[in-house]
C-alpha cells in the first residue's frame, strides 16, 4: 500500500476567485497529488483546499500553493467573519494510509521550516505542538492577525520557526498534524450574532458542551443570517448528528429555527452513515451495504 497523507490548507481569501484559482492551480500542477475538493466562502473570506498524495508530493504542492498565496494576499487589508492570523492561516497534515502520525509531524516541521525562510512566523499545533498551550489552534489564533503584533513579542509566543516579528503583509501561520476532523456549520434563521455566539459557547467543550467539538458564532452578512461554525475533532466519539441536535436544542431557547447546515471540505463516509442510521432509525446497518463501497473494493 502506498504512503498517503491528506493536507487541508486554509487560505485567507474567499472573495477574489482569480486569486483562489491561482492558488489551486499550484496543486493541480503536481503529478501524484489528487485535488479532492476546494471551496470558498465570501462571508468567511476564506478558502479551504483538500488534497491527498505521497508525502513529498504533498509537501511540494502545499509549499507552491502557499508561496502564491503569500504573494497575492495582503492581510493588512483582510476582513472576514472567520478567525484568522495569516494569509496561509493553517496547514494540517493527516495520515491516510501506510503512514504514521510521527511521519506527519515530521512533514509539518519540514514545511514550517520552509515557511520560516520566507519570514513567516510559524507555530506548530495539535500533535506537532512543542508546548501544551499550542496544541489547540484556537489558543494560538486568539487575538487574530491584529492582536498578534503585540502577542508575538511575548516570550511564551516565540514562533517555532521564522522571526519573532509579525509579517505585516502575510501574518503568521499554524502548521501541524492531526486526526481527521469534520468541519460542520449550522445556519440559523436570525441576524443576531449574539445568539449564535451564545449557542456556540454552550455546544463547544470548553464551555461545558460536547467533548470533541470546537465552535464559534459568526454572522453571514451576505445572507443576513448567523452561523454556528464547528470543528468535530473526533467524529467517532462526538457524531455529527449529536452536534446538530444540540445546536437545534439550544436554538429553541431563543425561538430561532435552523435553516440549513453545511460540510466544508471532505467528510469521512462513516460520519454521514452515523447520521443516516440515527435519523432513519436503521437497525443492524452494516457499512458493506453501501453499493459504492462494494464497487470500490
Amino acid at each position: 500500500m502506498a504512503k498517503l497523507v491528506e493536507c487541508v490548507p486554509n487560505f485567507s481569501e474567499g472573495r477574489n476567485k482569480e486569486v483562489v484559482e491561482k492558488i489551486v492551480d499550484e496543486v493541480r500542477k503536481i503529478d501524484g497529488v489528487k485535488l479532492l475538493d476546494y471551496s470558498s466562502d465570501e462571508d468567511h473570506n476564506r478558502s479551504v483546499i483538500t488534497m491527498i498524495g505521497a508525502p513529498e508530493k504533498i509537501k511540494e504542492a502545499v509549499l507552491n500553493a502557499s508561496k502564491v498565496a503569500i504573494g497575492l494576499i495582503d492581510m493588512s487589508k483582510h476582513q472576514g467573519a472567520h478567525p484568522r492570523m495569516g494569509a496561509v492561516d493553517v496547514i494540517p497534515f493527516t495520515p491516510v494510509s501506510d503512514i504514521t502520525m510521527e511521519e506527519c509531524i515530521e512533514l509539518a516541521k519540514e514545511v514550517a521550516e520552509e515557511f520560516g525562510k520566507l519570514d513567516i512566523p510559524v507555530y506548530l499545533y495539535e500533535e506537532a505542538a512543542t508546548k501544551p498551550e499550542r496544541k489547540n489552534l484556537a489558543d494560538i489564533r486568539k487575538g487574530q492577525y491584529e492582536g498578534f503584533f503585540e502577542k508575538i513579542s511575548g516570550e511564551n509566543w516565540k514562533p517555532d520557526f521564522g522571526p519573532q516579528v509579525m509579517n505585516i503583509k502575510s501574518g503568521c501561520s499554524a502548521i501541524g498534524a492531526r486526526v481527521p476532523l469534520v468541519a460542520f456549520n449550522v445556519n440559523l434563521g436570525t441576524n443576531d450574532v449574539e445568539i449564535a455566539k451564545a449557542i456556540a459557547k454552550k455546544v463547544r467543550f470548553i464551555g461545558g458542551g460536547l467533548r470533541f467539538v470546537k465552535a464559534i458564532g459568526l454572522k453571514l452578512e451576505e445572507r443576513n443570517i448567523v452561523q454556528v461554525s464547528m470543528n468535530l475533532v473526533n467524529y467517532e466519539k462526538t457524531s455529527v448528528y449529536r452536534a446538530f441536535e444540540m445546536v437545534k436544542m439550544e436554538a429553541k431557547r431563543y425561538g430561532v429555527p435552523v435553516v440549513g447546515s453545511e460540510v466544508i471540505g471532505t467528510v469521512p463516509m462513516r460520519a454521514l452513515l452515523d447520521c443516516a442510521e440515527y435519523y432513519l432509525q436503521i437497525e443492524n446497518f452494516d457499512i458493506n451495504q453501501i453499493l459504492e463501497k462494494r464497487l470500490l473494493e
